[in-house]
């Protein structure tokens, strides 16, 4: 039943980070098309690892998580303020290059020249 309660403990606290990091003015989350990749939560709530990824790549990815750690007291206050948690974690926030690489695999994919070879049956 923990581990229930962890992970939608870590969905709403994604969705809250989400959420506040649209409203955010910093110049280096606004510009870079930042998106909540994953958290992990540890199992007493105290910590959480935060992975953003930005459409831009992993340079601007590197200065939103730069700047989302310097911001984490405001953005752990907005979720104490929002969602009703006994203890409220602690935010780490890491880069990664997570929507690039599926960007990139999409363009391979839609390069590909891929045929049909199932034959086609008549249903008469």
């Amino acid at each position: 039943m923990a581990g229930y309660k962890n992970s939608r403990n870590a969905e709403d606290i994604k969705r809250e980070i989400a959420a506040a990091v649209r409203e955010m003015k910093d110049p280096r989350v606004k510009d870079g098309i930042i998106s909540v990749v994953r958290i992990e939560i540890s199992n007493d709530n105290s910590f959480c690892k935060v992975y953003v990824s930005a459409m831009k790549g992993l340079d601007t990815a590197k200065s939103a998580a730069k700047a989302l750690n310097g911001a984490a007291g405001y953005l752990r206050k907005e979720i104490a303020s929002h969602l009703k948690l006994r203890h409220t974690p602690e935010l780490k926030f890491y880069p990664t290059d997570s929507i690039e690489y599926s960007a990139k695999i999409n363009t391979i994919i839609n390069t590909l020249d891929i045929k049909d070879d199932t034959p086609q049956h008549d249903d008469n």
